[in-house]
Parts: C-alpha cells; structure tokens; sequence
C-alpha cells in the first residue's frame, strides 16, 4: 500500500453531478460519499446549476474536474479562466482540482476533445512548466488524468506511461488514474495494460475514474455510457493492490440512466477493494 504523498483526504466512492440526477439529489438525498463536478458548467452561471450547487455543497463534498485546462496545449496558458477555477474551488472547498493531460485547441479555438500528445523530453519539460503556473495560480493541488487514444504521434520518444510518470516527477503533480482509460487505449494502441499500471508512481494517484465504453470491435470508443466491463474492474482490483483507498469516481455521461443505478454501479468498487 502506497499513501498519496500529500495526504489528500480518501472520500470514498463518488458519482458525477448532473442535471438529470438534480431533482432526484436535493429531494432524496442519497447516502453518496462524494461528487465530482465539471468545473465549466458551474464557473459563469447564476442560475440553476450554481443554486443546486450551493445546496449539494453543504452536505457532501466537491472535487472539480475540468475539460477545458488545455495543459499541453501551445497558445498561452488561460490566465482568465485559472482565475476563475480558483474562484470555484474557493467556493466548494474541493481538495483538489483535475483536468485532463492533453490539448484542447489552438489559436484561441476550442476544439471541445480531449487531444493526445507528443511524447517527448521537450514536451515533458513544456507541459511541467505549465501545470507549475497553474499550480502557483490555484494554490490547492493540481491533478491530471490519462486520457484515452486512438492515434499517436509516430515521432513521440517514449511510451505513454514513461511521460506520465517522468511528466508528474518533473511537475511534482498529482495523477487522476483513470482505469477504463487504460484498457481503451491499451486495446486500441497494442499495448499491456499492467505495463503501465506498473510504471505510475504509485503515491502520486489521488483519485480513480471508472466508466463504461464502446466496443466497435477493431476500437473501442471511450464514451461513459454503459456499465463497467469485468477487465476494466479487474484492473482496478490490481491498482488498489498498489495504493490502497483512493477516492474512486463512476463515471456515466451518455444515455445516463437512474441515479440509483449510478451509484450502485460505483459501490460496486467495494468489491474490487475486498479480495487483497
């Protein structure tokens, strides 16, 4: 077992926010651990979305998760929007705030994807220096999640787990470990799957995701919008053998069914956390 280096809290087992589980949250309130929600939706509103937001905050807590950070990107970092994720995670007291290591434009246009990267020394030492900034701005600690691909630079030095690993040491950053991540892009790319596991730093993982995805049969399409697979539970199984508890987040953003079902879909993580 492997502690987080920054003792960051472990709230157990969380689901996403959304606004088709509203009603359901504030009329029912469920016994659920923790939510995670999209920084995004909640950073330039007065309506709705921030009035439920301030009602979910007092009984549960909050980690942000972002899309829109374009960490390795290469127009200048969003010095406006760090701000204004500042100014949120002041207001929800998360533990720590999450984006995605990858780019998501250029030249001021946001491509709404999460984008893969080059695997490079140089791209090691521009991508540190940016979550570093990013990181001072915020003053809470910043946390990166692999991303699934589904193509890759031929001109990229290195594996994708020797980056990460090299990227977070170099950054001295945290990892959001997302387990389906890694067995789409494994199926996808070729590649072993406990491989890269292996090669995480252990102690830098503050938090899993979980989620369902696509089969096409020649790829898989990492689309949050189905049950957990059985190989995606076993892997999971397998990294908290390294760490132990660590936040853990069920993941389902398309064809959202009851939030019953969520969530039973994320308690189904205890069972993956009792045969060590």
């Amino acid at each position: 077992m492997t502690p987080n280096r920054w003792n960051l809290p472990e709230l157990g087992f969380g689901v996403g926010l959304r606004t088709v589980h509203f009603q359901h949250i504030i009329s029912e309130k469920p016994e659920v651990d923790w939510f995670e929600i999209i920084s995004e939706n909640f950073m330039d509103t007065k309506g709705k979305p921030s009035y439920i937001l301030d009602i979910v905050k007092e009984k549960y807590p909050i980690v942000m998760h972002g899309v829109s950070l374009s960490i390795a990107g290469t127009d200048s970092l969003n010095i406006p929007y760090i701000y204004k994720l500042k100014e949120l995670a002041n207001r929800v007291n998360t533990p720590w705030v999450s984006d995605h290591l990858c780019w998501t434009g250029c030249n001021a246009h946001n491509l709404h994807d999460l984008l893969p990267i080059l695997y490079t020394e140089e791209n090691i030492r521009h991508i540190a220096s940016r979550i570093r900034t990013v990181a001072e701005i915020i003053e809470r600690p910043i946390v990166l999640e692999n991303v699934s691909t589904y193509a890759e630079f031929s001109i990229s030095t290195m594996s994708e787990w020797e980056f990460i690993s090299r990227l977070l040491e170099e950054a001295d950053c945290g990892l959001l470990l997302d387990v389906n991540n890694i067995y789409v892009s494994s199926f996808n790319h070729g590649f072993d799957p406990i491989e890269y596991i292996n090669a995480m730093p252990f102690d830098r993982i503050c938090q899993y995701h979980l989620a369902g995805h696509t089969n096409k049969g020649t790829h898989i399409l990492d689309t949050h919008s189905d049950h957990v697979v059985d190989e995606v539970w076993e892997l999971y199984r397998y990294c908290f053998q390294k760490t132990g508890e660590r936040a853990t987040l069920l993941e389902w953003d398309e064809n959202i069914p009851s939030f019953d079902v969520v969530h039973n879909e994320a308690l189904k993580a205890k069972n993956y956390r009792s045969f060590i």
